[in-house]
């Protein structure tokens, strides 16, 4: 855990300004087209909270503001994330009041603390998993008012007169909203006032009583680390929706609202993409280790990701895949210059010609062959020919390929790599899926995705871009 730790300290200090950081926070900001309030809700400032900062990721990722605005920021303290640690540079939620410019979190507490003093930005909520259950009177050891779990906290009842200065009011409506709809009565919601400004010390440090301080309305919403990772974030997502209801924002979301349906959307679309889509790598079942992945040099700063907590770091010799703080694979670069020419390839699927969007999936469903491009060679990773170094004009099949060789686990996804002469041009995937594969011939369509979107699309662009020591 040190040495990881020391590893992300040089990655957060790597980098000059100008240049992207993987492991920067991310501002995501959520637009309606009829104007109201602007929320502000923030998720990972403790790394080993991920109901918090995953409720905030589908938040910024399957969330349409209709009327208002959503600022989300769901990795503000990502090298912690990362880590599984609730704070590698100790916790950053006690940062709020004094900090010295040498700590290494210094640059990340002056740029939310500048974001949530923006005038735009009318009230708060900070995410957090807190241990076992709150409770106003003691119950048991893991239901007590030293626990964190299921509460809304607020600092004090009140700040002054504005439209969401009702700390009390707002905190008690959104306690019962989560109640309506709790899985079972077991994990009940309670207020928590912490009443920090009568001396509390300990809470006098944190992002909310900063932002009360500033005439910022704020709120702590914690969800029980008994729960597993989509449960934390079902109970998270139903007080953002009552906070949002409360001020007036519209929204729609892409999902059904269950424990269920959240972890299919949050390990849905997942996409690392290079070079402006022409390289595309789908994260799903992706296996641990993927070699001689194609890259120039800057990978790490030029990439894009379909979600704000996907991301990757350097380590060494190879990259580093995180989605939040599970890490999916390892990327171990071949390293090319990049040729911009090619824009799409003509591939016969089953027979039946199809133009694929370089970066794009193509479903197949019994052969696949790539048609001949002048100027540019094609490699099919894991496919061999004894006479060929141009892989192009030959019908390939599943079978045709050596094992291992797949992108994915279930072996489905195989790449199809484009060179002009020693510089890479991108990439197409194939996928063998049968019933895909009869849509698209079917339709004579462009190829698409599992979702149903045009395959061209999966190139992605990036985002903007507890236990008892409580939250």
């Amino acid at each position: 855990m040190k040495l990881l730790l020391a590893l992300l300290l040089v990655l957060c200090m790597a980098f000059p300004a100008q240049a992207r950081n993987p492991l920067d926070f991310h501002l995501v900001k959520l637009n309606g087209t009829e104007s109201g309030p602007t929320l502000l809700v923030v998720g990972g400032i403790q790394g080993d909270e991920p109901g918090g900062f995953n409720a905030a990721g589908m938040l910024a990722s399957n969330y349409t503001i209709r009327k208002g605005s959503v600022w989300v920021v769901p990795n503000l303290n990502f090298p912690s994330i990362i880590a599984r640690s609730r704070g590698g540079f100790g916790d950053m939620n006690r940062k709020f009041a004094a900090l010295h410019k040498d700590d290494p979190d210094y640059t990340t507490i002056q740029r939310i603390k500048e974001i949530i003093l923006d005038p735009q930005v009318d009230f708060v909520l900070n995410l957090h998993d807190g241990s076992g259950f709150y409770r106003p009177a003691w119950e048991s050891e893991t239901r007590n008012p030293k626990r964190w779990g299921q509460c809304v906290i607020i600092d004090q009842t009140a700040i002054g007169a504005q439209p969401f200065g009702n700390l009390e009011e707002m905190a008690l409506a959104a306690v019962s909203d989560a109640n309506n709809a709790l899985l079972i009565p077991g994990h009940a919601y309670h207020l928590k006032n912490t009443r920090t400004n009568e001396g509390d010390a300990e809470m006098e440090k944190t992002l909310t009583y900063f932002a009360i301080t500033n005439g910022k309305p704020a709120f702590g919403v914690e969800a029980s680390k008994e729960f597993k990772t989509a449960t934390r974030a079902y109970y998270h997502i139903r007080v953002l929706e009552s906070f949002m209801r409360q001020a007036g924002i519209e929204y729609e979301r892409d999902f059904v609202l269950t424990p269920e349906g959240l972890e299919a959307a949050m390990n849905r679309n997942l996409h690392l993409a290079f070079h402006n889509g022409k390289l595309s790598l789908d994260m799903q079942d992706i296996r641990s280790v993927l070699r001689f992945v194609p890259l120039n040099r800057n990978a790490e700063r030029e990439f894009s990701s379909s979600k704000p907590l996907l991301t990757m770091v350097n380590n060494g010799n190879a990259y580093r895949v995180y989605y939040g703080n599970t890490h999916l694979t390892q990327l171990v670069p071949q390293y090319f210059d990049f040729d911009d020419s090619l824009n799409a390839l003509t591939i016969l699927v089953d027979g039946k010609p199809h133009n694929a969007t370089v970066g794009s999936i193509v479903p197949v469903g019994n052969v696949f062959e790539v048609a001949a491009q002048e100027g540019y060679r094609v490699n099919v990773i894991g496919y061999t020919h004894p006479r060929l170094t141009n892989e192009v004009d030959i019908p390939i099949r599943k079978a045709d390929f050596l094992p291992g060789y797949s992108v994915d686990n279930a072996e489905t996804h195989y790449r199809v790599e484009v060179y002009r002469g020693e510089k890479f041009a991108g990439m197409v995937m194939v996928r063998f899926d049968e019933a895909a594969a009869a849509a698209l011939n079917n339709n004579n369509a462009a190829p698409r995705t599992e979702d149903g979107a045009p395959a061209q699309d999966l190139a992605g662009n990036g985002a903007d871009s507890n236990d008892t020591l409580g939250w």
